[in-house]
């Protein structure tokens, strides 16, 4: 809780879509981001997450480049295309070779390379949120 004023006004939980076809990858980050405080969902492909993206308000979407169905750049093209600005962190077992690729998008603030430093993402999930 903050106070303001005087009074208490209730903090807004930041809302975290996790999206990895790799189950494994999708409990870590939900587990830590849960543990930092944030409220998580999770979509295992692309498709899922563009379904959950179109229903709801996310903070931020942590997206997996390959994914089954719809893969990263689809969802990230559909996103821009219909003006759905939220923050985007991309992972992938490719990063150096998709940069020039992911660099066209707008809402793309990093490129992490799998396999990945969980306080790393943590804190750069948090430097987006201040």
């Amino acid at each position: 809780m903050k106070y303001i004023n005087g009074g208490v006004v209730k903090c807004m939980t930041r809302e975290i879509l996790v999206v990895d076809d790799q189950p494994g990858i999708r409990m870590l980050l939900q587990e830590v981001f849960s543990d930092e405080g944030y409220s998580v969902t999770a979509a295992e492909t692309g498709k899922e997450a563009l379904g959950q993206l179109y229903a709801h308000s996310f903070d931020l979407l942590v997206l997996d480049y390959k994914l089954p169905i719809v893969d990263g750049p689809e969802v990230l093209k559909q996103l821009e295309r219909d003006n759905v600005l939220v923050p985007v962190i991309v992972m992938s077992g490719l990063a150096e070779d998709i940069r020039k690729e992911i660099s066209e998008f707008s809402i793309v603030r990093k490129i992490f390379a799998k396999p990945f430093n969980i306080q790393e993402v943590s804190d750069f999930a948090k430097d987006i949120f201040e």
